[in-house]
């Protein structure tokens, strides 16, 4: 795998870190050969800040609130990292978009995928500063992108309506679908009930990337028989992950890992399983 440098020196004198390399693979899937992909959930929060890198590619989806921009940045300084391939903002709620500003401003950002409505907010303010000291025009997205990087396959599927109800800006959430080898990975924002009716065909997935910070949702249970998950991971602080979602999740043994529980999660898929490494051990 590409170097992981700092980072490597931060988990080996990290004394709580614990190595889990359990169930999440096909046992049935034919083994391929292909690069390593790394994901890495940052403990932010009931926040959703993610980074996928492979030997030669780096893809954000989502800076966690103001001030939380600045982890991402070190993280990729740290491992030698200068450029964003893609920057995906799921939604304009501030604890998606409060740091992307930072990313932008100390970071090569080529492409920025976003959804296509409009919000004011001071996060916002900032955000589209950003875009215009650097002269980046995002794509708002009203119809699904897929794009190739390294070994992984991408589709962001792009909200079917323009209008999800007064203050529902959370069903605007793009869903990113990442296939590396016979791995699937979900991230679904924090799509709610509407959203995840419109994604129930999205199809079988490896890891699932919990929506809606595992808040309770009423077609959760429908959604989980649809993708399957092997693992799931959730991002969000102890207040707000559910505990019937911790129950669907728990009564369909998936094995399950929480940044309000775990710390920073990084999932490393090789196309045939995804090893995890957690911070801190959950009771």
């Amino acid at each position: 795998m590409f170097k992981l440098k700092k980072l490597t020196a931060m988990i080996a004198a990290a004394l709580t870190m614990t190595v889990t390399n359990t169930a999440c693979t096909d046992e049935k899937a034919v083994p391929l050969n292909v690069g390593e992909l790394e994901i890495t959930f940052f403990d932010v929060g009931k926040a959703d800040s993610i980074v996928l890198r492979s030997e030669n590619s780096t893809v954000v989806i989502d800076c966690g609130e103001k001030g939380d921009g600045k982890e991402i940045v070190s993280y990729l300084e740290e491992n030698d990292v200068s450029a964003v391939d893609y920057l995906i903002i799921t939604h304009y709620d501030k604890d998606h978009v409060g740091g992307a500003a930072k990313v932008i401003n100390k970071l090569d950002v080529k492409n920025i995928l976003a959804p296509n409505y409009d919000e004011q907010s001071e996060e916002m303010d900032k955000y589209r500063k950003a875009l215009d000291a650097k002269n980046i025009t995002p794509q708002l997205l009203t119809s699904d992108i897929s794009f190739k990087l390294d070994d992984a396959d991408y589709t962001v599927l792009a909200p079917k309506k323009d209008f999800y109800g007064d203050d529902n800006d959370n069903d605007f959430s793009l869903v990113t679908k990442v296939t590396h080898g016979n791995n699937v990975l979900l991230f679904t924002g924090d799509a709610m009930e509407q959203r995840l009716d419109e994604i129930m065909d999205v199809g079988k997935c490896t890891m699932l990337k919990v929506p809606y910070h595992g808040r309770k949702l009423k077609n959760f249970e429908d959604f989980l028989s649809a993708v399957s998950p092997k693992c799931a991971v959730v991002c969000t602080s102890q207040s707000e992950f559910s505990s019937q979602v911790q129950d669907s999740l728990s009564d369909r043994k998936i094995p399950t890992y929480s940044t309000c529980y775990n710390g920073r999660i990084t999932a490393v898929s090789n196309g045939n399983e995804i090893r995890f490494d957690v911070e801190k051990k959950s009771n």
